[in-house]
Order: structure tokens, then C-alpha cells, then sequence
């Protein structure tokens, strides 16, 4: 059964829809450089129109500026094609070994699988496991080894659950956005991928 609420949403409503989300910000700024590249005409005057200027200086920087711009955009985006792909061909463990580990947070996990396996992790698996670091910070539990709160082999399993998601059904548009919305995505990922 779905709610319907009794007069429409207005955006600044606390019930946001995944339309509202910061990936479609990122959709809406690329969709922009987009559309000034293709209005290359006009001078970029720092909103969403362009105004025409004869000086020829303004629409050569605007211009420049707006084909570095989309140069980016698809370097990133056939960089995170050529990522994905490559993660795709890694087959996941079809079994864990039932080795001890010991780990305080999830990524020292992710750290041990990887020397472990021998196997790089997704950028959005560490990603991920990173934010369920952050949130533990300030909890009654946060100095206490993730091992003694969650099961190792659970752990473990889940861990190989989201890279197996993340490794084949992960697009590669999703992934250029990120990185280009996250300067230092580098870090994250693994030294054995390409990039």
C-alpha cells in the first residue's frame, strides 16, 4: 500500500525523491558543460545562459575553458569504463577460507581480504566500507575490534557479497561522476588496477 500525501511535494519538502539526489546534481552539471560546448557561440557568463559578445578573446577562453571541461568529463568517463571492465574479468572467491582474522574496522578488513585473496577490492566497495567506519565514530562500541561485534566469516561474506555486486553491475557512468566529484578518488582505489 502507497501513501499519498494530500497536497504536492515542494522541493524543500523533508521527503525527498531519488530524483533530488547528489548524482543528479552531478547529471545536471555535466548536462550543462554539455550544452556549452555545443553553444560555443556565446560567452559563458558564470549562469546557466550564454551572452553573445563580439570579442573574439571572450569566446576563445570560454571556449577553451568549456572543451577542458568535457575533455575531462570523457577521459574520467572511458577511464571508469576501462576500470569497470577490468573488475568484471576478476572472478570473486566462490569460497571463503576459514582463516582467523582479526580487524578493528572495516577497512583493516578489506585490507587483510586483499592480502588474503590477492585480489584488488571495487573503489566503491572500499568506498563503502569507509563510510561504515565514519559510522561508528561516536558510538559507545567505536574503540571496541569490529571482530568482537560482528562475526569474522560474516563479515567476511558480506564484504564478498557487495564487491561481487559492485564488480558486475556497477556502470561506469556512475563511477565517472563519482571521481569527478571526488578529487582524491585515487586513494581508494587499489595500486594492481588500471587506471
Amino acid at each position: 500500500m502507497m501513501l499519498r500525501p494530500h497536497a504536492p511535494l515542494r522541493s524543500n519538502h523533508l521527503c525527498l525523491s531519488d530524483s533530488e539526489t547528489e548524482s543528479d546534481d552531478l547529471d545536471e552539471h555535466i548536462l550543462k558543460v554539455q550544452d556549452r560546448k555545443k553553444n560555443s557561440t556565446g560567452a559563458y557568463d558564470g549562469k546557466e545562459n550564454c551572452m553573445y559578445k563580439k570579442n573574439k578573446k571572450i569566446d576563445t577562453v570560454n571556449e577553451d575553458h568549456m572543451k577542458s571541461l568535457m575533455d575531462e568529463s570523457d577521459i574520467m568517463m572511458r577511464k571508469a569504463e576501462i576500470y569497470q571492465e577490468y573488475m568484471k574479468q576478476i572472478p570473486v572467491p566462490s569460497s571463503t577460507c576459514g582463516l582467523p582474522i582479526s580487524y578493528m574496522t572495516w577497512q583493516e578488513l578489506a585490507r587483510t581480504i586483499k592480502q588474503v585473496y590477492g585480489q584488488p577490492l571495487h573503489y566503491l566497495t572500499n568506498k563503502l566500507l569507509k563510510q561504515w567506519d565514519q559510522l561508528r565514530i561516536g558510538t559507545k562500541d567505536e574503540s571496541k575490534p569490529l571482530d568482537n561485534i560482528i562475526d569474522p566469516i560474516k563479515a567476511v561474506a558480506t564484504v564478498w557479497g557487495m564487491e561481487e555486486f559492485h564488480r558486475q553491475c556497477s556502470s561506469h557512468q556512475h563511477l565517472a561522476k563519482l571521481w569527478l566529484s571526488d578529487p582524491l578518488q585515487h586513494d581508494s582505489l587499489d595500486k594492481t588496477v588500471p587506471r
